[in-house]
């Protein structure tokens, strides 16, 4: 039977990225990963262009709701009538 174990190769080995310092606005650790090309077509590096003043100011993270509670929350704000549910203030 042939050797099937994985032979070690530079992809193997850990990326040695620096933790994080800081926080985007986003609530992602912000780590700078230096092999990323930028102009990549698979890379957006600017996912908020083209967004409104309203659209960055909605804030997701609010502690003390379920994700679907914030939602709705942002819907009715827009006259949009939603419906939340027990299971989704339990967040499931």
């Amino acid at each position: 039977m042939a050797n099937t174990k994985p032979t070690e190769n530079a992809g193997d080995k850990p990326a040695n990225i620096p933790p994080a310092t800081e926080v985007d606005p986003s609530g992602a650790p912000m780590q700078i990963v230096p092999d990323v090309d930028m102009t990549h077509p698979a890379v957006d590096a600017d996912p908020r262009k083209g967004t409104s003043i309203d659209q960055n100011r909605i804030d997701f993270n609010d502690p003390n709701k379920s994700g679907a509670e914030a939602v709705a929350d942002m819907l009715n704000a827009q006259g949009v009538n939603t419906k939340v549910t027990d299971a989704d203030k339990a967040g499931k």
